[in-house]
């Protein structure tokens, strides 16, 4: 189950092409695409600038992942997560889940963003009209995440 993070962009269709190569009993690929927005809580944003930890953010992703795969059955996942700095409509993550059935994909792939959101360390800093901050962890996804405890 791939996991990357990196600088560049992500084309979507190769590779959710890739996560369906050769596997005839795949009957649903269920994909979440992150983009930046030009507005965070209603303060303009002219940048984002994304940090992870080399080794300890892959090993969470990957974590996460296997975790989906224990509750449900899928047969493949992605995880592409961008870092650097990103502006308003720039990709900045890929899940993808691949399974027989739309429901196992569906619920997997929304369990892997939810945990992502929470339990992955990124930091993202904003640079708007009035400076920079670091973004906080929202309550919104905090309580996404408490669902599937």
């Amino acid at each position: 189950m791939p996991i990357r993070v990196q600088l560049e962009d992500f084309e979507i269709s190769k590779e959710l092409s890739a996560l369906r190569a050769g596997n005839p009993k795949i009957g649903a690929i269920v994909s979440f695409v992150g983009l930046v927005r030009d507005i965070n809580e209603n303060v303009p944003v002219s940048e984002m600038t994304l940090d992870y930890y080399p080794g300890m953010t892959e090993k969470a992703l990957a974590a996460i992942v296997e975790e989906a795969a224990r509750r449900w059955d899928i047969y493949d996942a992605l995880v592409i997560h961008r870092v650097g700095t990103l502006h308003s409509t720039d990709q900045i993550v890929l899940v993808a889940v691949a399974g027989a059935h739309r429901g196992d994909a569906f619920a997997a792939c929304e369990f892997i963003m939810d945990y992502l959101k929470t339990r992955a360390p990124f930091w993202k800093k904003e640079l708007t009209a009035v400076g920079e901050h670091w973004v906080e962890a929202r309550d919104s996804d905090l309580i996404a995440e408490k669902r599937w405890i």
